[in-house]
């Protein structure tokens, strides 16, 4: 239905991916299957379910999917302060990752948003 990969916000979301899979590989190695493993998924669901959306044909369903990343999202944010609490993580790193976090939430709300309201446009007009 629409490029994702166009989007500013997947692009960002890929470069996001990179951060965290560095990060997460100074991590303890026996975290590999637990946290390492679980926040390397979180950050890469973000632009699998922006990519998905994109493709499922209605508005309603690319908004749900935008709603999926943001959960991810959140969800990547939760294992960088677990990783924070425990030790994992230098809290300069963990700060420089929040705010990349806190960027692209803002986009994908804005994303979700501009779906919504597009009532059958494009929602970023036209491709």
């Amino acid at each position: 239905m629409w490029n994702y990969s166009k989007l500013e916000v997947w692009q960002r979301s890929r470069e996001f991916v990179r951060s965290v899979y560095e990060e997460t590989g100074r991590w303890p190695s026996d975290e590999r299957f637990g946290l390492v493993s679980q926040a390397r998924r979180a950050s890469v669901s973000i632009g699998a379910n922006l990519a998905e959306g994109s493709g499922r044909g209605t508005y309603r369903a690319y908004a749900q999917f935008v709603g999926h990343a943001i959960g991810s999202l959140n969800e990547l944010e939760h294992h960088l302060v677990i990783a924070d609490d425990v030790g994992f993580i230098d809290p300069d790193v963990a700060h420089k990752l929040h705010g990349e976090a806190a960027e692209i939430g803002r986009m994908l709300h804005a994303l979700r948003a501009a779906i919504l309201r597009s009532g059958g446009s494009h929602p970023l007009g036209s491709e």
